[in-house]
């Protein structure tokens, strides 16, 4: 609409018709879809307008707000081409307009300037837009690897120590029957572990009324358990310990401390051939040592650890996204594999943060 059609009108001139209304309405009504064609948004609304000046003896100027809407919006939503048509167009009908009303250089060049206002706010907004966008898919794309980590820990983990439990049974059912018994219930509660753990992973994906169904990682206090189940389902005799003051950890570094040793003693059974494999957490004032050797073969000549790169590298992408680093090789006396972990810890931190 126009302002001069809520203003008093100058003595002695006429009232506004009721085509001037509705011709000044026009210039408004083209707005409804500017989202979906603005640039024929934008010739409807410069057609209303020049119909307005030239045919009917309205009220005054019309404003150029809509103009300023139309502008924004190709700005901010339309490709390159049709912002071209649009700064084109404009170059012709806003000097147009001017000299049809008051052939002022003022007045062209306020016009132009708050079009070219317009004009840049709109091509923020789409920038910003564009951002946000980029955003959205890197963080999404980080949580996809971030679950695809966790998967491969888990069933990598289960599925290596069912596999030993399964190569053992059947000697075991000749020779020893009371072994062939635990083997068995080692799978089970192998695969029952795995079970949970992927439930809780899973939870990430599904939704309950639009809330995802999230548990807890686990962390340091599932940590003996894990040794346990290595234990009986490997054989190997595995020696936990701890060095400095223990003191809680947050739950991201917790998290990643039982995945990295996870994964570890999946190396170790799967590749190593070892028959004792160490865990140690060694606190410091502002860091965490994770280190886990075996008396096995050690890394291969030419190869960054054991075979089956992929845990490797997801235990150093898991070290490097707190802040940590994570370095392989052979034990310090030279035999066996060591993994060495280092995660940076705050001296204080609350339970499960």
């Amino acid at each position: 609409m126009t302002m001069p059609f809520v203003v008093p009108r100058a003595a002695g001139a006429p009232p506004a018709t009721w085509a001037a209304y509705g011709l000044s309405t026009l210039t408004v009504v083209p707005l409804v879809w500017r989202r979906r064609a603005p640039v024929a948004v934008l010739f409807a609304v410069l057609a209303a307008n020049a119909l307005y000046r030239l045919s009917v003896d309205g009220p005054g100027q019309p404003l150029p707000y809509t103009g300023l809407v139309v502008v924004y919006t190709i700005a901010a939503l339309s490709p390159a081409p049709k912002r071209l048509v649009t700064g084109a167009v404009l170059l012709v009908a806003v000097p147009v307009g001017v000299w049809l009303n008051t052939r002022s250089a003022r007045e062209l060049t306020f016009s132009l300037f708050v079009l070219a206002a317009a004009y840049v706010f709109g091509r923020l907004t789409d920038a910003r837009r564009r951002a946000h966008r980029v955003e959205a898919e890197q963080a999404a794309a980080r949580e996809r690897a971030r679950i695809a980590r966790e998967m491969h820990d888990i069933l990598s983990h289960a599925v290596s120590l069912m596999i030993v439990q399964a190569e053992a049974g059947p000697v075991a059912v000749r020779a020893a029957p009371e072994r062939a018994e635990a083997a068995f219930d080692a799978i089970s509660a192998t695969g029952r572990d795995a079970m949970v753990q992927l439930r809780r992973m899973l939870g990430l994906l599904r939704e309950d009324d639009g809330v995802p169904l999230r548990e807890p990682q686990p962390g340091l206090a599932e940590l003996p358990g894990l040794l346990d189940r290595v234990r009986t389902g490997s054989g190997l005799d595995v020696v936990y310990r701890t060095e400095g003051l223990v003191r809680p950890l947050p739950g991201a570094v917790a998290a990643t401390v039982f995945r990295v040793v996870q994964e570890a003693l999946t190396n170790t059974v799967r590749h190593a051939g070892a028959r004792t494999v160490t865990v140690q957490l060694a606190y410091g004032d502002s860091d965490l040592c994770v280190q886990v050797t075996d008396d096995g073969r050690g890394p291969r000549a030419g190869a960054m650890g054991h075979p089956g790169g992929q845990g490797l590298v997801g235990i150093r992408e898991r070290a490097a996204a707190l802040g940590g680093s994570a370095m392989t090789g052979r034990g310090a006396d030279g035999q066996g594999f060591e993994l060495r972990v280092r995660l940076p810890v705050p001296a204080a931190v609350e339970a499960g943060r």
